[in-house]
């Protein structure tokens, strides 16, 4: 049996995330912001055809915030199509903790997974070069940026989502795609992640028309921009961040400094390597928790997976659905965009890499 399509509702698009999804670093002319995925959302969508997009995502989230808050307003879209790119705020906290953002990030992708939207994600650049900070302090912050975007790479891999490589990329290194505040994506950054994704849809057969143009409408962010925001914006945005921050940051900027004094900075890089293997390990050994009243539940279905206790420190809330095991009705299908059949997301697992 075939579900219905969404019909003249069209695609429904949910963005979760913080400022990078959020849009800021493409402002639009009358104030706010525009970002990646309202670009990629105009791309997909099609005469009679339209793309709903959701955009959750707010300045400042961290995986928690996103876990906690954002969630569960996504899974009241019923997308068919979500992002969830989180994890920058994180590593710029002193009680950053790579096991919580794991699980975070684990219960996110999977819930959204299975459910039935096809998840993208991104693993992020490295803050510490982005800024110029010193090396004490740059190396324990790219660490860190590291040991999160292997989680997502290797989470996105559990759970089937499109995974940009946006870290390695060469925009990375183009200064023109980022904003004056070298954290952000410029306009032009926004519009090569969106076409990234256009990319990564247009592999998996969920694509007809053609990717966000690169063209910019603003020029690009000059040598006296980026002075005129250090000089007004960068020092508020650097003392907020140095209240939390600050502290620790001296401590891992001291630690660095010791270990390279002694030729053992290969110690940090283990261990940071060894706390990946053991995040990702304590999130595939957790037993999964009762499915809640998921978006896409057919109606009158009956559970096929027994219940069992949620994952130690779940709390309210934040339980992931457990993936079913005997058949039943599939979700929704996308909507077949122009001179494409688009497969059933529950049918993606099979299609071509």
């Amino acid at each position: 049996m075939t579900a219905p399509g969404p019909g003249p509702a069209g695609l429904r698009f949910t963005a979760l995330g913080d400022s990078l999804t959020e849009g800021v670093g493409d402002p639009l002319p009358g104030g706010g912001w525009r970002g990646w995925a309202a670009l990629l959302a105009e791309s997909l969508g099609s005469p009679g055809r339209p793309v709903r997009l959701a955009n959750l995502a707010r300045s400042g989230a961290r995986t928690g915030d996103t876990a906690e808050e954002q969630l569960t307003e996504a899974r009241r879209h019923r997308p068919h199509l979500a992002s969830v790119i989180v994890g920058g705020n994180d590593i710029l906290r002193s009680a950053f903790d790579l096991h919580r953002s794991t699980r975070d990030l684990d219960l996110l992708i999977g819930t959204l997974a299975a459910d039935g939207a096809v998840v993208l994600t991104a693993c992020l650049p490295d803050p510490g070069r982005m800024l110029r900070l010193p090396a004490a302090v740059a190396r324990p912050l790219s660490r860190r940026m590291r040991s999160v975007n292997e989680v997502v790479h290797q989470l996105s891999r559990r759970h089937d989502a499109l995974h940009a490589h946006f870290a390695d990329h060469p925009v990375a290194g183009d200064r023109a795609a980022w904003s004056v505040d070298r954290l952000h994506p410029s306009e032009r950054g926004h519009r090569l992640l969106a076409r990234e994704f256009h990319a990564l849809l247009t592999a998996r057969g969920l694509t007809a028309g053609p990717p966000p143009d690169d063209r910019t409408d603003q020029p690009p962010p000059t040598p006296a921009a980026d002075l005129r925001w250090m000089a007004t914006r960068g020092a508020r945005w650097a003392l907020d961040r140095s209240r939390d921050l600050l502290p620790g940051l001296v401590r891992l900027a001291a630690v660095e400094t010791a270990h390279r004094v002694r030729g053992t900075t290969d110690r940090l890089d283990a261990a940071a390597r060894a706390s990946v293997r053991a995040a990702l390990l304590a999130t595939a050994a957790a037993p999964a928790a009762a499915p809640g009243p998921g978006p896409r539940a057919p109606s009158g279905a009956v559970p096929s997976a027994v219940p069992s206790a949620a994952p130690a420190g779940a709390g309210p809330g934040r339980a992931r659905p457990a993936r079913r095991t005997a058949p039943l009705p599939p979700p929704l299908r996308p909507p077949p965009l122009p001179g494409r059949t688009v497969p059933a997301v529950a049918d993606l697992a099979r299609c071509p890499p």
